[in-house]
């Protein structure tokens, strides 16, 4: 692609679920955006999240495109970055969902769909950001991420927080992390980075590429998606009292000198355990046991 033409077209992804709630038109204003800029537009739509899937792979393998531009939250950046790591189309995002955290990492606006894109016409031309990608293998398949991959007491409140229908927005995720809370217990994790090999009971353990879970939670301040590396990121057992005070602080990330949070800096991780569940960017992955590795410069993003 020549990052200096302003000509070329735009597959505009569309959340499934984008009928509800107040960003319910945000697809529709963003592709009138791209098309008053002069752009041809595709927009995609299906009944559900795995047509949809289905929808991207068959225009990006018949229709030369220069950037797929998805309009949702976590979930939506999930689909594309897995429709194009390792490909040379650009993925733009306009972000309108609940958590937005791939988003908030990358900067960008959130719910404001004008403005979010301009900044994706301006970045057409100046080519946009190179980030990595981390690389998930479960079952035999393999999923990639932009942002963390959690596997513990955050995995479990997604969950089941994905189970109920209401309430919407953050307070979902807040009030089924106070109910997880009552009945979790520690995990005992099974380690292995960069080939060497550990036990780690633990509460939860989250390999990022980013920074943020849950909608604004900055548990790894310092990654970057950029530096060829994953965090990883594991706090150890806590009573439930001191848990609940340590994270308020998960927010402004000043958690990190807590005696039982620990972040190194690794290429590759195996985490095994019994009965826990994987999620990426809020997807649900599959149970431990996982493997997960990053892929410098795997994705082209309009940021």
């Amino acid at each position: 692609m020549n990052p200096s033409s302003t000509a070329g077209t735009i597959a505009v992804a569309i959340n499934p679920a984008a009928s509800f709630g107040r960003t319910r038109n945000a697809g529709d204003h963003a592709a009138a955006q791209f098309r008053a800029a002069g752009r041809d537009v595709v927009v995609l739509e299906a009944d559900g999240y795995d047509a949809l899937q289905r929808l991207v792979a068959q225009t990006l393998s018949g229709t030369a495109v220069d950037a797929l531009v998805v309009v949702g939250g976590d979930g939506m950046v999930h689909l594309g970055v897995n429709a194009l790591a390792g490909r040379d189309v650009a993925l733009g995002i306009v972000p309108s969902g609940t958590g937005n955290d791939v988003a908030r990492l990358l900067g960008l606006p959130l719910h404001d769909t004008a403005a979010a894109c301009r900044l994706i016409l301006a970045a057409m031309v100046s080519g946009g950001r190179t980030i990595d990608a981390g690389r998930i293998a479960v079952d035999g398949q393999t999923t990639y991420f932009a942002g963390v991959l959690s596997a513990g007491f955050d995995a479990a409140v997604n969950e089941r927080a994905n189970s109920w229908r209401w309430p919407r927005g953050k307070g979902r995720y807040n009030l089924a992390m106070l109910m997880e809370l009552g009945s979790f217990r520690q995990i005992d994790y099974t380690v292995t980075a960069d080939d060497v090999t550990w036990r780690q009971p633990a509460l939860l353990i989250s390999v990022a590429n980013g920074q943020y879970i849950g909608g604004g939670m900055r548990i790894t301040p310092d990654a970057s998606p950029d530096d060829g590396f994953l965090d990883l990121f594991v706090v150890k057992p806590l009573s439930r009292l001191r848990f609940l005070a340590v994270f308020p602080k998960v927010f402004a990330g000043r958690h990190t000198s807590h005696p039982a949070v620990e972040i190194r800096r690794v290429r590759k991780v195996r985490l095994e355990a019994k009965g826990v569940v994987a999620y990426a960017d809020g997807e649900r992955i599959g149970a431990l046991p996982v493997d997960v590795d990053i892929v410098p410069g795997a994705l082209r993003v309009l940021a």
